[in-house]
């Protein structure tokens, strides 16, 4: 799997999951320490899981909201912007690309009827999200 990590200042903005074969097993792509993991698996037919549960682990705060998306369908350019709202660079993402996207902004251009899906933590407060006053 080809991985991007678009960083300013030493800081990453978002991790681009693009997508490729990926060799089999388990394999995460975030820190162990993110408040997000992204990972990927590649499973043979039969192979199986043992049933399992996940077991309640004090849970750190986390100062900034990180989303996953996944491109199911469609072509999206991705602008980064930093925290002062400069434009920093752009990237576009296809059908089967996945980003993370972990601090500053970010905006959307659609080049194609594009399907996503979001994945971020919860609880969502629309009015958490702050427009940044950029002229296109």
């Amino acid at each position: 799997m080809k991985v991007e990590h678009i960083q300013h200042n030493g800081e990453s903005l978002a991790t681009i999951f693009y997508n490729r074969l990926i060799d089999p097993g388990v394999h995460f792509f975030t820190d162990n320490n993110s408040s997000l993991q992204v990972g990927k698996q590649r499973r043979a037919k039969g192979e199986m899981i043992k049933p399992h549960k996940h077991v309640a682990v004090k849970v750190k705060r986390t100062e900034t909201l990180k989303e996953v998306l996944y491109i199911e369908k469609g072509k999206v350019q991705i602008s980064f912007y930093d925290d002062k709202n400069k434009h920093l660079e752009n990237r576009i993402l296809g059908q089967g690309d996945m980003i993370l996207l972990c601090k500053g902004g970010h905006g959307f251009m659609f080049l194609e009827e594009t399907q996503m899906l979001e994945i971020k933590q919860g609880p969502y407060d629309p009015k958490s999200t702050a427009r940044l006053d950029i002229k296109t």
